[in-house]
């Protein structure tokens, strides 16, 4: 019988346990569960030793995690920590990792009152979102679907954007459409943001409705089949002004020469430089206030960052946005987004969406 992905990546975390000189580490992350086992429910811990690993869950899951996982599963009716405490002592576990950014702070005083004499817990900070950085190829088509069903799903509600409708209308028929097309899920809450607002970079969807000469962002994503996707497309109300058209192909440039700078070897910083060089040039490099772009995958924001001050070497297979954007204060902002991966030589982008700035 073929080895599963999800055994293979077991397999490797079990043969990083001794290198770390841990005898074992749990799992609290639900994406990082995920990634090692398939299983798609919502309350789980997952125990890796060397050679074995045990999915500890809930009753509501028994049926769904025999078909979902293939390492041994244990249901438990107490809580789950009480259950990994029991498996710690019965294989005689003394140095046990956990992961600090995904254990809440109940959990881990739980487990650590009532360990075994002599054990003790180990933080084991970004191990699994460090594996999780460099996606096969199976998991990459999965992204790919996402990013289709998320550009069509952004072209049958953009038929219906005109002046006059209110953003949250405008989101709700975005995420009406990904549903319809088969989403699990928004990868986020979607943004929609007109006018002034559209100068701002997280700007939720309000009551405010369009209007002639309105700049609108739309950046949304869709989760399908665990994976998700991101993108950012700007609409206009009627015919841009001359400003809107100078502040659009600066960000247009920047993000053409962001994806240029994409390949494997390529540090993040200098794809982040590389849209500030171009924004810095048409006088807009004040108006960039975030990041060039982020990993994506299990989770909409994954490791690496791609920032000004990130060393992260960029591998093959990664997947990555690239959206650099201008904001403007009471005038506005632009944003464009497209999701890629990581090739040799370049990358592939995989937002098949026009990047031009659609008039309504």
């Amino acid at each position: 019988m073929a080895v599963s992905e999800f055994e293979l990546r077991r397999g490797r975390v079990g043969a990083g346990l001794a290198a770390r000189k841990l005898d074992a580490i749990l799992i609290s992350g639900l994406p990082n569960v995920r990634y090692l086992t398939g299983f798609t429910g919502d309350n789980a811990l997952l125990l890796v030793v060397s050679g074995k690993s045990i999915l500890i869950t809930d009753p509501r899951y028994e049926i769904q995690a025999a078909t979902e996982v293939s390492c041994r599963v244990k249901i438990t009716r107490t809580a789950l920590t009480a259950e990994a405490l029991a498996a710690i002592r019965r294989l005689g576990l003394y140095r046990i990792g956990y992961e600090p950014a995904r254990m809440n702070c109940a959990m881990f005083e739980s487990l650590k009152a009532r360990l075994p004499l002599r054990a003790a817990l180990e933080p084991v900070p970004g191990w699994i979102e460090d594996l999780r950085m460099v996606k096969s190829e199976a998991e990459i088509e999965r992204i790919r679907r996402s990013v289709e069903l998320n550009s069509k799903a952004f072209e049958q509600a953009v038929r219906h954007a005109r002046a006059g409708m209110r953003e949250q209308d405008l989101a709700a028929e975005l995420e009406f459409r990904m549903r319809r097309l088969g989403s699990e899920k928004p990868a986020f809450e979607t943004i929609v943001a007109g006018g002034a607002r559209s100068a701002l970079p997280h700007g939720q969807p309000g009551s405010r409705r369009f209007e002639s000469g309105d700049l609108i962002v739309v950046d949304m994503g869709a989760m399908l089949d665990g994976y998700a996707s991101d993108m950012t497309r700007m609409l206009h109300i009627g015919a841009p002004r001359p400003k809107v058209k100078r502040i659009y192909r600066a960000v247009f440039e920047a993000q053409l020469a962001a994806l240029a700078a994409v390949r494997a070897g390529a540090i993040t910083a200098r794809v982040d430089a590389a849209a500030r060089g171009v924004l810095k040039k048409h006088g807009f490099e004040k108006a960039f206030v975030h990041s060039t772009g982020h990993g994506l995958g299990l989770e909409i924001h994954e490791p690496p960052r791609v920032g000004r001050r990130d060393k992260t070497r960029l591998l093959s297979g990664m997947t990555i946005t690239i959206e650099p954007g201008a904001y403007l204060e009471g005038f506005g902002g632009v944003r464009i987004e497209d999701t890629v991966v990581v090739r040799p030589t370049g990358c592939d982008i995989l937002t098949p969406t026009a990047k031009h700035l659609r008039e309504l």
